[in-house]
């Protein structure tokens, strides 16, 4: 089993940033690529960012495009996600996940094969 726990989350104001990490034990981390979701009150969880097995290919939804960056760390077994200049509308659960393959991540929160319990960041106006 592959344990994951984020990190991170908090209050900021609009403009400001977080930097979100996600822990991961158990199974090889090089064995997964790694994502981010989120989940705002009464909508659907969805995409925010995915990485490869390899760190190589970076995937991103288009709303968040040019503001997060996701990276991982093999040596700490851990994934980040650098969020800047954020918005109010960030404002989410904010979740980690593993799968063997980025495209399963790219696709959707559907099908991951491990998940975190959720970090909650709030972006005030």
């Amino acid at each position: 089993q592959v344990q994951l726990v984020e990190s991170g989350g908090g209050f900021v104001q609009a403009g400001g940033s977080l930097r979100l990490s996600c822990a991961a034990s158990g199974r090889t981390f090089s064995s997964y690529a790694m994502g981010w979701f989120r989940q705002a009150p009464g909508k659907e969880r969805e995409f925010v960012a995915g990485i490869s097995r390899s760190g190589g290919g970076t995937y991103y939804a288009d709303d968040v495009k040019g503001r997060f960056t996701i990276s991982r760390d093999y040596a700490a077994n851990t994934v980040y996600l650098q969020m800047d200049n954020l918005k109010p509308e960030d404002t989410a659960v904010y979740y980690c996940a593993a799968d063997p393959k980025v495209g399963t991540i790219v696709s959707g929160p559907r099908g991951m094969d491990y998940w975190g319990k959720g970090t909650l960041v709030t972006v005030s106006s």
